[in-house]
């Protein structure tokens, strides 16, 4: 498993570039950015401060502190807000219970903050790409180069799945997503919204450039399979499923991961080497599992199960024997009553991994609409795929199978909103593509930026 452990050297460089924060660019500490960026040993040390946000810390506990976007509030927002009947909120903040309800209002202060720490992660990346130069190994550079554009498409693709409107693979994407800033920060610069179809050629570009210059093995950090596993997502979030398999299929056929032997191994472990791609670490001494927090109980580091797992998703297995199915434990406490997930048990494991498993079920399910067997056949890998949790073999194969065979494997990882949206399927009694299943631009960011235009369906 690649994960992330992060020892920040150039602590200070956080208070430099923080201030892109909602595109509020101007700095609020400066040590000179010359200096900064003096030394590659400097530019590294912005690029693992970039991981380090992504998880919730800040570097050496300094100021800001960062809410983590990739240590679970990403997939907690994305499964609430594309809830139909998987989950139950249980918890008290009001906006996590807002997102959950579909009735987001734009200060909402979950949204502020992933909208902002994105902008945050992207500052440093930013500096990184644009002070390249100062390395003169070759090797070294590449590398660096790699990581940061992983993390760069990694991040607008993301925020462009929740800020702006599903990806239309017929074209004319016009509608806005998010602002593209690809220098460092500038206090003189204002950034309007670029369209859905030019923050997808970012990404693509970006990410394609990551695949292109990262080693096939990378240590702790991101590597090229890392890279082709989210191009996989891209490319099947767009309907390019010629893309989307082939990527899938590269990842499975090369990158040296493979499945566990049953499906609890994947989960709640410091370190996993054989199906994960790619994660951040999370420790008892750095870092909060925020998927943990509001999914466990609190004799397992939670709140005690703000989202628990309701009958109707249970139902959805069609044996009784399916691990997955059973991959629950009952609340206590203040969660009796409740079912939660097994997946969120553990208070320090690493926080959302790239799993070997999605890119079993993006090759299956794009073999199945191009009528092909690249790699394998699809209905041959989707009851592999099923042997792994005890689940009865399948005789044949619908969309609406793989489906829901998605939301068996995937399930409390992300996924709901994004997968419905992109199969235009109704969300909790809304058509996908609803303008209250998108993020408002926060109005702290608009209130600084005149040039951001608010979503529809929010008050400007």
């Amino acid at each position: 498993m690649k994960y992330i452990k992060i020892l920040i050297v150039l602590c200070c460089f956080a208070s430099i570039v923080s201030c892109e924060k909602e595109l509020d660019l101007e700095p609020q500490q400066s040590i000179g950015i010359g200096l900064a960026t003096a030394t590659p040993e400097n530019i590294n040390a912005i690029l693992l401060a970039a991981y380090d946000i992504g998880r919730n810390t800040s570097p050496d506990n300094a100021a800001p502190v960062y809410n983590g976007n990739y240590s679970g509030y990403l997939n907690i927002s994305a499964d609430l807000l594309g809830n139909t009947d998987q989950v139950s909120w249980n918890g008290t903040f009001e906006q996590l219970r807002n997102i959950f309800n579909k009735a987001i209002v734009n200060d909402n202060t979950n949204v502020r903050t992933i909208y902002s720490d994105s902008y945050a992660i992207l500052s440093h990346v930013n500096t990184v790409l644009d002070n390249l130069d100062k390395f003169d190994d070759t090797t070294e550079r590449n590398r660096v180069e790699g990581e940061a554009k992983f993390l760069r498409g990694l991040v607008y693709f993301d925020m462009v799945r929740l800020f702006g409107q599903q990806y239309n693979s017929g074209g004319g994407n016009s509608q806005l997503g998010v602002p593209l800033v690809l220098s460092p920060p500038d206090v003189t610069r204002a950034v309007g919204r670029n369209t859905v179809e030019e923050v997808y050629t970012q990404v693509l570009l970006d990410l394609n450039d990551a695949y292109n210059t990262l080693p096939d093995d990378n240590g702790v950090r991101a590597d090229k399979y890392a890279a082709q596993s989210i191009l996989a997502r891209v490319y099947l979030q767009q309907s390019n499923f010629t893309g989307a398999r082939d990527a899938a299929n590269d990842v499975l056929l090369n990158s040296g991961h493979s499945m566990t032997t049953s499906y609890d191994q994947a989960f709640n472990l410091d370190d996993n080497p054989t199906e994960s791609i790619f994660s951040w670490v999370i420790t008892n001494q750095e870092g909060t599992n925020i998927s943990n927090i509001h999914y466990a109980t609190q004799a397992l580091g939670g709140r005690g199960g703000d989202i628990a797992v309701t009958q109707e998703y249970l139902d959805k297995f069609d044996s009784a024997l399916d691990q997955r199915r059973n991959f629950t434990y009952p609340g206590e406490g203040v969660s009796t009553g409740l079912t939660l997930t097994s997946k969120h048990a553990r208070q320090y494991a690493n926080a959302t991994p790239i799993r070997i498993a999605e890119m079993h079920l993006i090759r299956l399910e794009c073999n199945f609409r191009l009528n092909s067997s690249v790699g394998m056949n699809p209905l041959a890998e989707i009851n592999a795929l099923r042997a792994r949790s005890l689940a009865p073999t399948i005789g044949a194969l619908t969309l609406d199978v793989i489906w829901n065979e998605r939301e068996l494997e995937l399930a409390f990882e992300g996924f709901t909103l994004h997968d419905y949206k992109r199969t235009q399927r109704n969300i909790g009694g809304l058509p996908y593509n609803d303008n209250n299943l998108v993020f408002p631009i926060p109005q702290s960011a608009r209130d600084r930026n005149p040039l951001l235009q608010q979503n529809p369906g929010y008050s400007e």
